[in-house]
């Protein structure tokens, strides 16, 4: 199961969009024109990951036995798809109905494609299915989707499996879990539900490497 930013692209389109954007930006200095550059060059950064999603989706395809899903729609979710297909697996999009229409990614098995209408039957069904979760960086979509599985997790609504994050300098940013347990808001335990990976082969390896813990139920604060 693979979640991530429908925003973050491949790098030859960021890279596009950014030379657009310098020349429209040209002779202007107003602070709108100059974020969203600054916004359009973290993109171009970012796009790395659409690489780290493609490689593990290959990755993925090659070796398991099961088959990558994510929510069906571009960005990352296509990257993870692209790789997988390429690879000769089938690969499963679960994609959702927005007021901004979303097709599925063109990577996804035709006859492995769903549409949904609410978020919350769609995650039922990414649960029911998954044996793994990678999290790349996203926003409020792939938030809700990440803690959703932790919350299940923890207190043992769903089997443990395992939890990989990808980009440990983005995470640690935007998540402070060391906080939340200073906090006593959650336990030094809950942290171990996570792992942080930077590429493909770190995803994969920290996926057969796992060991569900053995400590007692987990309690959500």
């Amino acid at each position: 199961m693979v979640f991530g930013s429908t925003q973050i692209v491949e790098h030859a389109e960021a890279q596009r969009d950014l030379d657009l954007a310098r020349r429209e930006a040209e002779g202007r200095d107003d602070p709108v024109t100059q974020r969203k550059l600054r916004i359009l060059e973290r993109r171009l950064a970012n796009a790395r990951y659409y690489d780290v999603a493609r490689a593990f989706g290959e990755l993925a395809g090659r070796h398991a036995e099961r088959v990558v899903m994510t929510g069906g729609g571009p960005g990352l979710m296509e990257a993870a798809n692209r790789g997988a297909a390429q690879a000769g697996s089938p690969t499963i999009g679960l994609n959702i109905t927005l007021p901004s229409e979303q097709a599925p990614n063109p990577y996804v098995s035709p006859e492995l494609s769903f549409e949904f209408r609410y978020f919350a039957l769609r995650k039922l069904h990414f649960m029911l299915r998954a044996r793994a979760l990678v999290a790349f960086p996203g926003g409020f979509g792939t938030l809700d989707e990440l803690f959703d599985v932790l919350t299940l997790v923890q207190t043992r609504k769903s089997e443990a499996l395992p939890i990989v994050l990808v980009g440990r300098s983005f995470w640690e940013r935007v998540i402070n879990f060391d906080f939340l347990v200073d906090e006593g808001l959650i336990r030094s335990g809950d942290r171990e539900l996570i792992a942080y990976a930077e590429s493909a082969e770190e995803i994969w390896e920290v996926i057969q490497g796992w060991r569900p813990r053995q400590d007692g139920p987990g309690r959500s604060s």
